[in-house]
């Protein structure tokens, strides 16, 4: 009995002392990912002209998850020392060549280095499979560019916030929920992107029978999709319009499917998600510690967009007297992508003068 009790200890001993030989080696990956090289488009392509008030450049940077992100910096001309810093992205589906572009540009006018990044496996960044969202990994694409900027020795690394426009609205609130690092955060014309995927739009689909169809319905394409080794996309933007399309769905046409906004690499304006890719949204709740939230947020909506409801209810979430909620008159939700007379920059760069 003993032997038989003894032989396996020392044979986990001996076990254990060859393991450690190789110590050293598995040690050795715990350094940061490396950067994927990314075919960047080097001439100006974007939906909005270039400003003349600032310098850009392309720049990268790695998520912790391994993906390599495209990013456009924008920097204010002749701006000297360490200046504050935001970073972008936006709507859900876009491109940084759209409205988050837009909304970099004109910040850096105002006097802070911006950056417009595209999500993981999405647009310039890297990763596979292409368009794919993830809650999580998406969270973290905020945080991984608060780690980017952070190290630029041009930034202000106590002076960073980020802007999210529509589903990154609600994203960007998530990710400062969880970053201490986002000093202030601006969630514009946003989407809870777990709410509407899992409820419906104003929760008209919030029932377990409903969620467990939908459910069966994306397992059973995922099946489909594994047996022929390629991901079926959802398909962007309606193109015909139906004649009974709601308004927000032609006002979402009039951007993503015509010359005013229309890119090539942004899945609203070509075939869209992989359509398993709200899979995960309907397994995840944002917001959940949301009244834990001790940095600044604005929201920022319009009153007559279809999406309004998301930022009342997201901000009566939030405590503390940095919260504010700015309701632009007569907008649209797509209004807020683009429409200069009616995106407040001056109220948006103020808030973060104040809270930067």
């Amino acid at each position: 009995m003993k032997l038989k009790t003894i032989l396996p200890v020392a044979l986990t001993l001996s076990a254990l002392t060859v393991n450690s030989k190789n110590m050293d080696n598995l040690n050795t990956n715990t350094s940061l990912a490396p950067a994927e090289k990314l075919e960047l488009t080097q001439e100006w392509d974007k939906v909005f002209p270039a400003s003349d008030k600032v310098d850009h450049r392309k720049v990268t940077f790695v998520n912790r998850y391994g993906v390599t992100l495209a990013a456009d910096m924008y920097i204010p001309r002749n701006a000297a020392g360490q200046m504050p810093a935001i970073a972008v992205s936006g709507p859900f589906g876009a491109v940084k060549e759209q409205s988050s572009g837009l909304y970099a540009q004109q910040l850096a006018e105002q006097g802070f280095l911006t950056i417009a990044f595209d999500p993981s496996f999405t647009g310039e960044s890297g990763g596979m499979p292409r368009r794919v969202a993830s809650p999580d990994i998406n969270t973290e694409d905020f945080s991984a560019a608060v780690d980017f900027l952070s190290v630029q020795p041009d930034v202000d690394a106590e002076r960073i916030g980020i802007l999210g426009i529509c589903g990154w609205g609600g994203i960007a609130i998530q990710a400062a929920i969880n970053d201490p690092r986002i000093k202030a955060t601006v969630a514009s014309t946003m989407y809870d992107m777990t709410r509407v995927t899992a409820n419906g739009y104003f929760d008209a689909d919030n029932s377990a029978d409903k969620r467990n169809a939908l459910r069966k319905t994306l397992a059973a394409k995922r099946t489909d999709d594994y047996r022929h080794g390629k991901y079926q996309r959802a398909g962007g933007v309606v193109d015909p319009l139906p004649d009974e399309a709601p308004q927000f769905v032609k006002d979402y046409h009039a951007y993503y499917k015509t010359p005013r906004g229309f890119h090539l690499r942004s899945g609203n304006s070509t075939d869209g998600w992989n359509s398993t890719s709200s899979l995960p949204f309907m397994n995840f709740k944002f917001f959940e510690y949301a009244d834990e939230l001790e940095n600044a947020v604005l929201i920022v909506h319009g009153d007559k967009a279809h999406s309004y409801y998301f930022g009342k209810e997201a901000f009566a979430l939030l405590k503390g007297d940095n919260k504010q909620m700015l309701t632009v008159k007569d907008a649209t939700h797509c209004d807020l992508y683009d429409q200069l007379d009616k995106i407040p920059f001056d109220e948006i760069a103020a808030f973060y003068s104040k809270y930067l």
